[in-house]
């Protein structure tokens, strides 16, 4: 999240500006309080890293008292406070720092009202202590973690001084982390039954920083040895040298005194293993696939049956016949999936066909059973680089791989883009834009004219303009002043920074939904909650986007990506957060005058269309939409060749909602990507834009030593021509051809083949940019 600074200034003045000026420049949300009671209110409500407190004179605030006020609270714990003193003369001896220490100042700045050097104070405590505090608060999440771990902790020091141990240690040992902590591991009792050379080998393995793992015999403060399974990890730490030593153990489990345990356990992992996928089982059971108790080199030939167990336990006989009901009736549940139906049917099919048919019938089970029903293997496709990191960069959450590299997803400080005027109604909307906007209803409309004309601001006034035509006031029976400063505030929060992901954007993709709902079949197949629902979101569909894909902060372990375990990251973010700027403030709330149940069905339908720009289910959504609207369309219109039967077609759609779900997905999803549809000079300077962003990606994953999802994206070697006509081959061709059978788009599919000829020739030229170099 972007960095939140409060500056304590009783009077605004030079430094105050400067303070507040070096935020905008940094990227941080910046407050201002007047008093102390709303400093610590305000601090009290954002929590803010950074407080600057004006320390230059008494007479207004006492600076150390609000200090400690704020150093009161348990929020200030992670916050560094930095106090501005006056400047001292030459002659004069500077002050001694150690009064602010006391009162809980973390450092002071001597008034410069300089904006480069408020700036270069603000950043150097963001790399230094405000990165320290993050990593001492990231410390209490892990040892709660460690806290209420199962296995038995040890951290000791370089010199084998026990300097932590969580419950389960204690636990395991009777100790009580008191007699432990501080205390050398060779004043412990040993047990003497570990062999006599065993604390020599582990010696040996760890001091070359080797991890070390296998059984050991402890002993217990009450004097009882126990066999445990023990893995010692060296840390290394400052100067490349090991500082602690983390030990994992837990109890060694023998057949002689655990069967009762094993028993239990080795069912539990049985039922479990006829319930999961392979994939599953290796994901959650990777111990079984690995430890000596379990080696099998054919899985499904070696896995435990769970009738078999069951069978064994001849001295729990009132168990056994519980479970034997059990599992009878989990066997006679008439819980069936669609899914489920089928693979019964085709079951039953194979008892009575040729062996030729019940062969096929296998393979087709075989398919069904996969996970990946609708996205399509590469083929012959895979051998083209610029197709497989396409796919690879926008249908994949990333590589998943664990990093320290953190991804600051937000440096928004939610102020407009520029200084231009926002109109009071669409009437009052400047002369060249409101001429322009004439020709909105166009699909050839050129939506970067009306970036430049607005300063890059086109979604305003784009947005009043498609909100009026289709009456999205009156649906939410709210004020025109309310959308206008909706608009605003969502436009406020799309990165102009970004290159494709910008507002412009999310005004190209409003634009196309517009006009995708002005199309007969379209407009005559969904309800008007169902159009407001598709303005709103394409409206939304990219809000706070960070210009990064998903897969790039998958590998980062960004916040949003562990917050939204890895799927779906930034379309869940878009949504959730556009609601919750909507929802937080009454000026700018649309839906604060809609009935509740109207309100949930509106938002669910927001949700479900931004939930569907998602790349990952590019194929499903389409080839639902194919089956379930094009192919019964098809049939129908074969079938009745009379005047009226596009109306009974779009009549049937409205009766089953699961339709207008699909169409609502498809039409956001082909103004998502409509770009390729767009006229060539459009085209071009969307493919351009796309690129750029790629291309920054790709430098920034090489900077920080992450996974380069999509290697042909390099600045240097990548043929824009080649990564578009893949782009269109793999995504787009198959689903505007679906959409176009659906919606009747004769002049976007003009412009696909007339663009899609522009690529095949810059192609075959050996031309890697946008243009011929002669037309540059």
């Amino acid at each position: 999240h972007a960095l939140q600074v409060l500056l304590i200034f009783a009077k605004e003045d030079n430094q105050s500006d400067s303070f507040w000026w070096a935020c905008d420049r940094a990227g941080y949300r910046c407050n201002i309080a007047r008093t102390p009671e709303s400093a610590l209110e305000c601090f009290l409500d954002k929590h803010q890293e950074i407080i600057v407190i004006d320390h230059r004179n008494s007479r207004y605030f006492d600076a150390e008292h609000i200090c400690r006020s704020i150093r009161a609270t348990k929020q200030s714990e992670h916050t560094v406070i930095l106090a501005v003193v006056p400047r001292t003369s030459a002659d004069q001896e500077e002050d001694s720092v150690l009064p602010l220490l006391s009162a809980g100042f973390n450092r002071q700045f001597m008034e410069n009202s300089c904006i480069t050097a408020c700036y270069n104070e603000l950043v150097q405590i963001e790399h230094g202590e405000v990165r320290s505090q993050f990593k001492l608060r990231a410390c209490n999440a892990v040892f709660t973690a460690l806290d209420h771990c199962q296995e038995a902790i040890e951290i000791t020091s370089e010199d084998h001084v026990i300097q932590y141990v969580n419950p389960a240690f204690e636990r395991m040992m009777g100790y009580h982390k008191g007699e432990l902590i501080g205390k050398e591991l060779t004043e412990l009792p040993k047990s003497d039954k570990n062999c006599a050379d065993l604390l020599d080998t582990i010696n040996t393995f760890i001091k070359k920083g080797k991890e070390w793992q296998g059984v050991y015999y402890a002993r217990r403060k009450s004097g009882d040895s126990i066999q445990q399974h023990v893995k010692i990890t060296p840390v290394i730490g400052q100067g490349g040298k090991i500082r602690h030593f983390v030990s994992l153990k837990r109890l060694h489990c023998t057949n002689e005194n655990n069967k009762q345990v094993s028993y239990f356990f080795h069912v539990i992992i049985s039922i479990a293993f006829v319930s999961c996928s392979d994939v599953q089982r290796l994901h959650y059971f990777p111990h079984l696939y690995e430890s000596n108790s379990f080696k099998c080199k054919n899985r499904r030939k070696d896995s435990t049956d769970v009738k078999s167990i069951t069978s064994q336990s001849s001295d729990a006989p009132g168990l056994q016949t519980r479970r034997y009901s059990s599992m009878a009736r989990i066997h006679s549940m008439t819980i069936e999936a669609p899914i489920t139906k089928v693979i019964n049917i085709i079951n039953a099919a194979q008892e009575n066909s040729p062996i030729t048919v019940a062969e096929a019938l296998d393979r087709v089970l075989e398919i069904l059973r996969t996970t990946e029903l609708y996205s399509p293997q590469l083929g012959t496709k895979d051998e083209d680089p610029h197709t497989s990191d396409l796919v690879g960069g926008l249908m994949t959450d990333g590589l998943r791989r664990l990093s320290g590299n953190e991804y600051v997803f937000s440096k928004n400080m939610n102020l407009s883009h520029s200084h231009l005027s926002v109109p009071n109604t669409i009437n009052d909307v400047p002369p060249c834009i409101a001429q322009l906007l004439d020709n909105e209803e166009s699909w050839d409309f050129n939506i970067f004219e009306l970036e430049a004309v607005t300063n890059k601001r086109p979604l305003v006034y784009l947005g009043l303009k498609v909100f009026a035509r289709f009456g999205v006031s009156e649906f939410l029976n709210c004020s025109e002043a309310t959308l206008r400063a909706w608009l605003q505030m969502i436009e406020a929060n799309y990165h102009s920074s970004n290159s494709y992901h910008n507002s412009t954007h999310a005004a190209d993709v409003l634009h196309a939904t517009a006009f995708f709902l002005g199309q007969d079949r379209v407009k005559g197949s969904l309800d008007r909650l169902d159009e407001v629902a598709a303005l709103i979101a394409a409206t939304i569909h990219d809000v706070d986007h960070p210009g990064r894909t998903n897969s790039f902060l998958c590998n980062a372990g960004s916040e949003l990506a562990v917050l939204y375990n890895d799927t779906a990251v930034l379309e869940s973010h878009h949504t959730a957060l556009a609601f919750q700027l909507t929802t937080k403030d009454s000026k700018c709330n649309i839906f604060k005058n809609m009935d509740r149940n109207r309100y949930r069905t509106l938002r669910q339908a927001i949700i479900d269309m931004v939930l569907a720009t998602e790349m990952t289910k590019h194929f499903e959504h389409v080839n639902k939409f194919v089956n379930s609207i094009n192919k019964p369309m098809a049939s129908e219109e074969a079938s009745a060749h009379g005047e009226g039967s596009d109306c009974e077609c779009t009549a049937n759609i409205k009766n089953f909602p699961d339709n207008q779900t699909l169409i609502k997905r498809m039409m956001i999803k082909c103004a998502d990507v409509a770009n390729p549809c767009r006229p060539l000079e459009l085209c071009i300077e969307w493919a351009g834009r796309i690129s750029e962003e790629y291309f920054a990606q790709t430098d920034e994953e090489k900077r920080q030593g992450l996974p380069v999802v999509m290697p042909v994206f390099d600045r240097n070697t990548c043929s824009i021509p080649k990564s578009q006509i893949s782009f269109i081959d793999y995504f787009i061709t198959d689903m505007f051809d679906a959409w176009d059978a659906f919606a009747h788009l004769p002049v976007l599919m003009q412009h696909l083949a007339n663009n899609y000829k522009h690529w095949k020739t810059l192609d075959e030229l050996k031309c890697k940019s946008l243009r011929l170099p002669s037309e540059n």
